[in-house]
């Protein structure tokens, strides 16, 4: 299977796990139990396949509903290479295009272990306290309240690492459940106080190893945030293999339920 074909397949299946899914058409709703805008999306329900223009109004329009229906949002993550012309589809049914991102894979023999500084540690998060420090950090690393993981005690459903300088939490990254030995390294944060010391590409890096390791991926993927997260991605051993489009939908039901 092609790559961009198969990451996009483990993707519907990994997130399937914990959201609900709402299936029309070609396309797949994937809405989770909190409302945080960014853990409810759209994606492709069979990447890989042709899909039917036809069947793209009334498809958009029902995951529309059911996302207006909860009070969420709609965005949509896609594989381009999966799904050619998707994206260009629902930006001719209303969403707008937000961006395009090369989409970075390692495998396991290619992945590249920096070393650590005197005084750097990286602990696997292995209870539900190590989860709050490790959310703690994503909090202020990102400026939002409440932003994180919810504890997998599996690391086949996620998992994440902290990174400590001498006994400080100051960065963290997750992998996302494991589906056909793929998994998304994701939620890469460092504390404001630390940044630009490297303590985000370690912590990309363990987390890449840890899902290798303990979820029992041969695949990790991500996307970067900005040219310089790119530039340290790369440096681990990341190499683009596909491209992420991400949507968000303006033309959305939530204003008519204020």
């Amino acid at each position: 299977m092609e790559i961009g074909a198969r990451i996009a397949r483990a993707q519907v299946e990994g997130l399937g796990r914990s959201r609900r899914q709402i299936v029309a058409g070609p396309l797949a709703g994937m809405l989770h139990d909190r409302d945080d805008w960014y853990l409810s999306t759209m994606v492709a329900a069979e990447p890989g396949d042709p899909f039917g223009l036809d069947d793209l109004p009334w498809a958009l329009e029902t995951i529309r509903q059911a996302f207006a229906a909860e009070g969420r949002w709609l965005s949509a993550e896609l594989v381009e290479e999966a799904n050619p012309g998707l994206a260009e589809a629902l930006e001719a049914n209303g969403m707008t295009i937000v961006s395009r991102l090369p989409l970075l894979v390692v495998e396991p023999a290619d992945l590249i272990l920096p070393d650590l500084p005197n005084g750097v540690t990286v602990r696997v998060v292995a209870s539900e306290s190590d989860q709050k420090v490790a959310d703690a950090v994503s909090s202020e690393a990102y400026e939002m309240p409440d932003s994180g993981f919810a504890f997998k005690p599996d690391p086949v459903d996620g998992g994440a690492v902290l990174v400590y300088v001498d006994d400080v939490p100051v960065a963290t990254a997750a992998w996302t459940a494991v589906a056909d030995a793929v998994t998304e390294v994701a939620g890469v944060g460092t504390v404001h106080s630390h940044r630009r010391r490297g303590y985000g590409g370690i912590a990309t890096a363990y987390a890449t190893a840890k899902a290798f390791e303990l979820g029992g991926a041969t695949l990790a993927w991500l996307t970067p945030g900005d040219d310089g997260a790119d530039r340290v991605y790369r440096r681990l051993g990341y190499a683009p293999k596909a491209t992420a489009v991400h949507l968000g939908d303006p033309g959305g039901h939530l204003a008519d339920l204020r």
